[in-house]
């Protein structure tokens, strides 16, 4: 069921994507080689604690899932896709990209349960090379091209289509086993926001209406389409090894278009 938000519901998540855009860009200006992801995940529960709001994602556990995630951040490194735990132990090397993925609840206290606003940056590990640079480049410019087609009347084949482009137009492939998703009273809430265009889904006569809010995330490879999960039970990497970006806002749709709720 797809939960249209009131303009009072929009406006917290308004206001707590605003605070977790300035939690993750001081994050992500924290990157440097030698850093540890662990050092990241330390930075980001400071700042969300600080700013009166609780991470999403540690200690989330779906339906589909055998046991609780274990940090604030997925920091995906170099092949790796998302969903990455940031572990102590994972050190940063120059030339790595690394995707950082952060979703916060806001408020957070005593008082009852607030709102889901959820985002995401890739971002390079001191000088990386040409390739990294245009993928990145490429995975933003996808994202910002979906946002373009958020507007009452539209649908999920518009956000689809136009990340499909960018990202084949420019020799790369879409991630298809991973898709964006509704938020904002939950972590994860309908409908599913493929990133590529869609044919006999079910949802691709989806149509945008004011009041959903959904995540638009970009899942980008260099190389082919396919993923793989990892043994740890939340990584999931390229199949063929080769580099991923991934970047994510969290959009309204509104009367007279639509709001990126994470834009700093």
């Amino acid at each position: 069921m797809i939960i249209i938000k009131t303009d009072n519901e929009i406006a917290i998540m308004r206001q707590g994507g605003k605070i977790l855009a300035g939690i993750l860009n001081k994050v992500a200006a924290a990157v440097k080689p030698g850093i540890t992801t662990g050092d990241l995940e330390r930075l980001a529960n400071k700042l969300i604690a600080e700013n009166g709001g609780r991470p999403s994602f540690k200690g989330y556990k779906s339906m589909m899932e055998t046991k609780a995630f274990p940090t604030a951040l997925c920091t995906s490194i170099n092949n790796e896709v998302v969903h990455a735990p940031a572990l102590p132990a994972r050190r940063l090397n120059a030339g790595d990209i690394i995707g950082i993925d952060v979703g916060m609840e806001y408020p957070y206290g005593p008082s009852g349960h607030g709102y889901y606003t959820d985002m995401a940056v890739t971002v390079a590990v001191g000088k990386v090379n040409n390739e990294a640079k245009k993928l990145m480049k490429i995975t933003k410019k996808a994202l910002e091209q979906a946002i373009k087609q958020v507007r009452p009347g539209g649908s999920l084949n518009d956000i689809g289509q136009a990340v499909q482009a960018t990202a084949e137009e420019a020799g790369f492939s879409v991630v298809r086993d991973l898709v964006g998703h509704g938020v904002g009273t939950a972590v994860h809430e309908d409908p599913q926001v493929p990133n590529y265009k869609l044919a006999g889904s079910g949802i691709e006569g989806i149509i945008l209406k004011p009041g959903m809010t959904i995540a638009i995330e970009p899942m980008v490879n260099i190389g082919r389409a396919e993923v793989k999960s990892l043994a740890d039970g939340f990584t999931f990497v390229t199949a063929d090894k080769k580099l991923s970006a991934h970047f994510e806002h969290t959009v309204a749709v509104m009367e007279n278009g639509c709001e990126v709720i994470t834009r700093p």
